[in-house]
């Protein structure tokens, strides 16, 4: 099961950066870019192969949330609900380190998030420093200026991704007054330079209908943005349960997935997406696993549950931890309704196994 569910979303990596050259209307150094990305992760695959036959698994991306730190404050924010205590975070060394580790281990894609990045920079030398894994960073955008749109495009591998949550006043809304012109400014620029760059929007039951449209899609491309990610809201903050996508918008995706592609001319990634189609949750290191701003190794973003410390101990260890394993092994018995997370929706079942592990 783990040897065909991986062997499938290898090649639906694959697929998605071969359409992404494809696809690409922009001008010839980011097209040939994205041509050595292809190549370099068929490089991982083999790397990703080559480790699991020593039984280290090792996902395809790692998401690695690099501040608490934000310049905003937006409703339901999962990042200020989860680490409302401030704790030290991870030193630029281990920092350094852990990407290091990940690169030797075949991790190909890094998403870069907080809090806002922009807040803690030391991501540019990162990228810098490994051409061959793919950095996304997800951002506010407000902190973009022409000083850091200069480093994005330079470093090809290294592609902001803008969040909205829809039109004005949906993400003034959830933003703050005014965010929505802003960030349609920073769009405008980034196109204006030639950079490859997306746009990351976080599906509510509220807006799901406006920002899975045609319409307001094309809009997006016309601002210049290349790829689409639609995250499912998870309610973490308590009180935004009324956020939550109801059973008929989460079983319309693969329709209106489809749509999309077949009329709009860019690419799109939904998040969690259809794991079914890989045996279960591909949290906990199947597909991704999550780095919090202390350093500790999480399942998944919005399941802030942990038995490791990175500070503490190598990236290829605590993968290898209890509570991890035991994720990966129960996969395909974790069901999610709703709420976009199974494992937030499954915690008191997480919880339980971080006591097993614990007293073991």
């Amino acid at each position: 099961m783990s040897e065909d569910y991986s062997v499938k979303f290898d090649r639906n990596l694959l697929r998605f950066f071969r359409g992404a050259v494809a696809k690409s209307r922009l001008n010839l150094a980011t097209s040939a870019f994205l041509a050595r990305a292809c190549l370099d992760q068929r490089r991982a695959v083999s790397q990703r192969a080559k480790w699991g036959r020593r039984g280290v698994q090792v996902p395809p991306m790692m998401i690695v949330s690099i501040t608490n730190r934000c310049n905003l404050n937006c409703v339901g924010c999962y990042a200020h609900a989860i680490h409302a205590a401030p704790e030290a975070e991870m030193d630029d060394r281990r920092l350094f380190e852990l990407v290091d580790e990940a690169d030797e281990l075949g991790v190909s894609i890094i998403l870069i998030a907080g809090g806002e990045p922009l807040l803690r920079p030391a991501f540019f030398e990162l990228a810098w420093l490994h051409p061959r894994i793919l950095f996304l960073v997800f951002t506010n955008g407000l902190l973009l200026n022409e000083t850091n749109v200069d480093l994005f495009r330079r470093m090809r591998n290294l592609i902001p991704v803008l969040s909205l949550e829809g039109e004005q006043m949906e993400t003034d809304m959830r933003r703050g007054n005014g965010i929505y012109r802003l960030v349609e400014e920073r769009m405008r620029a980034l196109k204006k330079k030639g950079l490859f760059f997306g746009t990351s929007l976080t599906l509510t039951r509220q807006n799901h209908d406006l920002i899975t449209s045609v319409d307001f899609q094309r809009n997006l491309s016309s601002l210049g943005s290349s790829i689409s990610f639609f995250v499912d809201y998870v309610p973490v903050k308590p009180g935004t349960e009324s956020l939550v996508l109801t059973p008929e918008q989460k079983q319309g995706e693969a329709e209106w997935m489809k749509r999309l592609n077949d009329e709009v001319g860019g690419l799109f990634v939904a998040l969690p997406g259809d794991e079914d189609q890989y045996g279960g949750c591909l949290a906990g290191g199947r597909g991704f696993i999550h780095v919090n701003p202390q350093g500790r190794l999480e399942a998944c973003p919005f399941a802030p549950f942990s038995d490791t410390d990175l500070n503490e101990m190598s990236l290829k260890e605590a993968l290898g931890s209890k509570l991890m394993r035991v994720i990966r092994q129960n996969a395909n018995q974790l069901s999610e309704r709703k709420g976009g997370c199974t494992l937030w929706e499954n915690r008191d079942w997480v919880l339980a196994q971080m006591k097993q592990a614990e007293s073991e």
